[in-house]
């Protein structure tokens, strides 16, 4: 097993390289892209972000694996290094790897809005040893380790609220136009449940302010990008909360749907996640 406090702390540096690169064009003209849909953006600035990140990691660890959102290209450059990153396409069961989402909330970055991140995540034979989410336009570094959950150097803890009807819940995932019922669906099953909504635009930052105690809950019923999640996962099991599939079970990395809670009334966020599948 690697030494996961020190990948931990390389993730932390990593994803604040990669995030600076983005905060420095924030709100500056950038030419918008689209990849699967005309709402699936990314822009020049998530590649050269992707970069850093890589490059950080590879000073120390120049033989390990990426799977990251954008495609990995070689670039020139005082800070690229000499040999091509080694891709992957799923996350490794076995060896070394680095989930890497450069900016998770394009949409929102690209709109000047502030909640986006720069996600780390280290893996060990399948399973994340160490991650940090920076969220560069807040200031704010979040880490799990393997043993707990910070901001900025504090110990996160999940909110403490048992009450459903005082919970936050955040519906997440991206449905087409015309499979929108599903995500009324997931509304309308979580406002019914719980005190109150909101949509944030970033996985990752949803999961951190799970950890962080600022909201309850989020629910995803549709399949998820490892590098949207994996780093947030970890993140909220180490500030003591649950994060499961569809069936209530332990998320795994290939698991279809996502559930994550500060551990009270789990089952109902289940059951709403469940609900927009009818």
């Amino acid at each position: 097993m690697p030494d996961a406090l020190h990948r931990t702390a390389l993730a932390e540096r990593a994803a604040r390289a990669g995030g600076v690169v983005a905060r420095n064009q924030f709100r500056e003209a950038v030419t918008v892209e689209t990849k699967s849909s005309k709402n699936d953006v990314v822009t020049e600035i998530d590649r050269d972000a992707q970069s850093q990140v890589v490059a950080t990691v590879r000073e120390e660890f120049p033989d390990d694996r990426f799977l990251c959102e954008e495609e990995l290209v070689s670039r020139s450059g005082p800070e690229t290094v000499e040999t091509e990153p080694t891709p992957v396409e799923s996350v490794p069961e076995t060896g070394t790897a680095w989930v890497v989402d450069p900016i998770d909330g394009t949409t929102n970055y690209v709109r000047g809005l502030r909640t986006w991140t720069t996600s780390v995540a280290a893996m060990a034979d399948g399973e994340t040893v160490g991650a940090a989410t920076y969220m560069p336009s807040m200031g704010d570094l979040y880490a799990g380790g393997p043993e707990s959950a910070t901001r900025d150097g504090t110990t996160l803890s999940v909110s403490d609220r048992t009450d459903p009807e005082t919970f936050v819940v955040t519906p997440v995932g991206w449905w087409e136009l015309d499979d929108r019922a599903e995500f009324g669906r997931l509304c309308t099953a979580v406002v019914s449940r719980f005190g109150d909504m909101r949509r944030i635009g970033s996985f990752q930052a949803t999961l951190a302010f799970i950890a962080d105690g600022a909201i309850e809950g989020a629910v995803c019923p549709t399949s998820t990008n490892p590098w949207d999640t994996i780093a947030g996962v970890h993140l909220v099991r180490q500030a003591g909360g649950r994060v499961t599939d569809l069936d209530g079970e332990r998320w795994t990395h290939d698991s279809v749907g996502l559930v994550a809670s500060n551990g009270q009334a789990h089952d109902e966020l289940v059951a709403a996640a469940n609900e927009a599948l009818e």
